[in-house]
This record gives structure tokens, C-alpha cells and sequence, in this order.
């Protein structure tokens, strides 16, 4: 995906605002900046503990919205529909949707649908695209210096396991939920305490690793990690031994990642904390001189191993 998005998209859409390779594109008009983000959700399936496609939707855009620092207003909801999905299907993702955009204080403005044959796609299909006002301004890669804190908003992996428990009918013996939810009011208790905040993201596809090496590799510098701070639950644990996956690879979908001067990470700690979706919010790292433009953890072993970009995709349609 990231060869694709530079070979190809990088090269024919260049220009100072995709270049900045944010969540969301910051665009001014007049006196006013704004954020503008749009997200395709193909999950399977479409239903899951926690959640489903319609909330699922809608979280992701605003969650990419929040993390560049502005708070989200309008969504748009764009739908590509199967020949003959069940009216009682699409009623319970429509009703998804109004409860978790009403949720979060945002409204579904515009939209869009389509039906395609059977067979042409999976059930249901949904694009939605963002906007929202920039508040918060300086939150960039360009900020990110050595001595930062490194801090996640909870347990990672939560979402990727409760999808595939579905997909693939495994009953984990500890019932593992989507952590699927929206972050812009946790965010902003964040900000509110902090003007040291350097850079956010919310660890989607290729997880908290990937996520971590996409920082590194922009900003140049290097991130280590201690295991024994990195919060996962116990059955997403379980999950991953019994299927030999990483769970620092797995997506999370109402988790974030927060870098903050080290002066300030207490505080930021604090106010995450606070929000239902950041208690078991954890500091996991450092941003260091060393190692540039890698990601390595420090092991509960006492060892030191270097975490790189994920190859591939562990869980296809997570998202």
C-alpha cells in the first residue's frame, strides 16, 4: 500500500497539501482552516462485537478529523449496496450510523447510494468524508524531538480480534469488543491541558508498529518501545498465541497515539485517563536520537528487537 500510494497517487496528485501526508488534508479558506478527510469501509463482516460498519464508519472519520486537530462538524455517507441485502440489514446499519453521529456531536449532510448487482460486492460498501475546524494548530511531524513521549490511549488490537472472532466463528474463552469509538472529545481534554503536543494518530491498518514506523520514517527520528508498558488485553493475547499473530500489528479503531514533550506527559496522561475510551491509557516509549527513522522494543526479556513496517496485511477487510 505505501509503495502504491507513493509510486502512483504521490506521483500524479502532487501537491503541498497531500504532501503533508496527514489524516486529513488542512485546507484554508478565508480566514478559516479546516480539516477534510474521507475513508472507504469494506469490514467483514459487517457485524461484530461492539460494533458494526455504520458506527464503524463514521468513528474512523471523525477519529481522523480529531487527530490532526480540528473538531469535526459535517460527514458526509456515500453507500454501495448489494442486490438483495435484507431491508431489516441496511435499516439496522442506517440506525448505526444516526446513534453514532449524534453520538459524537456531528451531522450526516450529504450522501449517496448506489446498488450493484449480486455478487458485485459484500452485502454493503460505505465511503464518508469529514469536515471539520481546525483548533489546534501545531500538530505536525516537523514538531516530534528526542526526549518526547511516546503514549497510547489503551488496550491495542481490540477491534482486529473481535472482527475476526466473527469471520472465522472462534469463541476466544475472554470475549473480546471492538474498540471502535469516537475520540474527539478525548482528544480535546488532551489538548486543552497541553500546547505541547506534538503529533496524533489513531494506529488503524498495520497497527500500532506500522503507525509508529510511519512517524519515525517522517520525522527521522527513532521510537523505542518498552513491552512491559504496551497495554493488551487478555484475550486478545490468547488470539494471538493461538494464531501466531503480533499484536503490535493488529488495527485498533478508537485507539490513539500521542507524542507530548516529556514535561507535559503527565498531565496529557491525566486528562486521557479521564475520557471513558483513554482509562487504561499507557506511556509505551520514547522518541530518541538513535536509530533514526526506526521503531525498536525493548523486550520483556531485556533485549532489544527492531519493529518494521508490516509487509503485508495480517487481517484482510478489518476496516
Amino acid at each position: 500500500m505505501h509503495q502504491l500510494i507513493d509510486s502512483l497517487f504521490m506521483k500524479e496528485f502532487s501537491n503541498s497539501i497531500l504532501s503533508q501526508r496527514k489524516d486529513s488534508a488542512i485546507l484554508k479558506l478565508g480566514d478559516e482552516k479546516i480539516a477534510f478527510t474521507t475513508d472507504t469501509y469494506v469490514v467483514d463482516p459487517i457485524f461484530f462485537p461492539g460494533g458494526d460498519i455504520g458506527s464503524l464508519a463514521v468513528n474512523g472519520t471523525i477519529n481522523d478529523i480529531s487527530v490532526c486537530g480540528a473538531k469535526p462538524i459535517f460527514i458526509s455517507l456515500g453507500l454501495v449496496i448489494e442486490e438483495g441485502l435484507p431491508k431489516a440489514v441496511l435499516d439496522r446499519v442506517i440506525k448505526s450510523v444516526g446513534a453514532a453521529s449524534r453520538a459524537a456531536g456531528v451531522k450526516v449532510v450529504t450522501g449517496d447510494t448506489k446498488v450493484v448487482e449480486r455478487g458485485s460486492a459484500d452485502k454493503i460498501f460505505i465511503n464518508t468524508s469529514g469536515i471539520g475546524k481546525v483548533s489546534y494548530e501545531n500538530l505536525s511531524v516537523g514538531k516530534i524531538k528526542p526526549g518526547d513521549v511516546v503514549l497510547v490511549s489503551g488496550p491495542i488490537g481490540d477491534h482486529a480480534i473481535s472482527v475476526l472472532s466473527v469471520r472465522e466463528g472462534i469463541a476466544f474463552r475472554a470475549k473480546v469488543k471492538s474498540d471502535s469509538a469516537p475520540l474527539n472529545g478525548l482528544i480535546f481534554q488532551a489538548l486543552k491541558v497541553s500546547k505541547n503536543i506534538a503529533f496524533m494518530r489513531d494506529p488503524t491498518r498495520g497497527g500500532l508498529a506500522t503507525t509508529l514506523n510511519e512517524i519515525t520514517k517522517l520525522s527521522g527520528f527513532g521510537i523505542a518501545l518498552e513491552e512491559k508498558e504496551i497495554p493488551v488485553r487478555e484475550g486478545v493475547r490468547e488470539a494471538c498465541e493461538l494464531l501466531g499473530l503480533d499484536p503490535l500489528y493488529l488495527a485498533c479503531e478508537g485507539r490513539v497515539v500521542i507524542i507530548v514533550s516529556k514535561n507535559d506527559a503527565a498531565k496529557v496522561l491525566s486528562a486521557v485517563r479521564k475520557s471513558r475510551e483513554g482509562r487504561a491509557a499507557r506511556i509505551i516509549g520514547t522518541v530518541t536520537k538513535e536509530h533514526k527513522g526506526r521503531v525498536y522494543l525493548n523486550t520483556l526479556a531485556g533485549s532489544s528487537r527492531v519493529l518494521d513496517m508490516l509487509s503485508g496485511e495480517q487481517l484482510p477487510r478489518i476496516c
